[in-house]
C-alpha cells in the first residue's frame, strides 16, 4: 500500500507533467507571451489555483521547463570525456537520441513560437564543454576556442533544427557522424 506522502509525490508529478505537455500543445500554436494559465488549465485539465501552486505563471513553467532539458543535458554532457574523437561522436550520437526521444518538445522550444533564450542556453552548455575540450586538447588560446566554439555549435545547432524539421530523416548516428565532419573537416569533408 503505498504511503500519503508517495501518493501525494505521484499526484505532483503527474500535475507538473500535464501542465507541461500543455504549454507546449499551445506552443505549437503560438507563443507565450499569448497563452494564459486560463488555456493551460483547460488542456490539463485542472484548476488554475493548483496551477498556482506549482507555478507563477506560463513564464515560470516554460522556464521550469527549459531548466529541466538543459540540466539533463548538462548532466549528461558532464558524465563524459570529450578528448577522445570518437568519444565526442558517441555524445553527440546520444544528444541526438535525446532530442529524437523529446522531438515534441525540442521542436516546440526551437521553433518559432518557443523562447529564443532556450536556444541560447542549449548553445552555451555546448560551447562551455567544447571550449574547455579544444583549449585542454589543441593548446587554444581562450578567444581563439570561445570563437571556434560558437561557430561549431550555431552550426550544429541549425542543423540540428534543419533535421528535426525534416522529420528527422536520418538516424541519430548518421547525424552525429556529419555534424563531427562537418565540425572536424569543414568543407574538406566533401573532397
Amino acid at each position: 500500500m503505498l504511503k500519503v506522502s508517495e501518493k501525494l509525490d505521484r499526484r505532483k508529478k503527474y500535475t507538473r507533467k500535464v501542465l507541461k505537455e500543455s504549454l507546449i500543445s499551445i506552443m505549437n500554436e503560438k507563443p507565450v507571451s499569448s497563452i494564459t494559465v486560463k488555456e493551460i488549465c483547460e488542456i490539463a485539465d485542472i484548476n488554475r489555483s493548483t496551477f498556482y501552486t506549482h507555478y507563477a505563471d506560463q513564464y515560470d513553467l516554460l522556464d521550469k521547463i527549459e531548466e529541466e532539458i538543459a540540466e539533463d543535458i548538462n548532466q549528461y554532457l558532464s558524465s563524459h570525456s570529450f578528448i577522445i574523437e570518437e568519444e565526442s561522436l558517441q555524445m553527440s550520437q546520444r544528444l541526438l537520441e535525446y532530442i529524437a526521444k523529446n522531438k515534441w518538445m525540442i521542436q516546440t522550444l526551437l521553433s518559432e513560437h518557443g523562447d529564443p533564450t532556450f536556444e541560447k542556453r542549449l548553445m552555451d552548455i555546448a560551447q562551455r564543454f567544447m571550449m574547455n575540450n579544444w583549449r585542454d586538447v589543441n593548446h587554444l588560446d581562450e578567444d581563439h576556442s570561445r570563437y571556434l566554439s560558437t561557430f561549431t555549435v550555431s552550426g550544429a545547432v541549425n542543423v540540428i533544427k534543419d533535421w528535426i524539421d525534416n522529420d528527422m530523416d536520418q538516424s541519430p548516428k548518421e547525424m552525429a557522424v556529419m555534424i563531427s565532419c562537418f565540425a572536424n573537416y569543414g568543407l574538406y569533408y566533401f573532397e
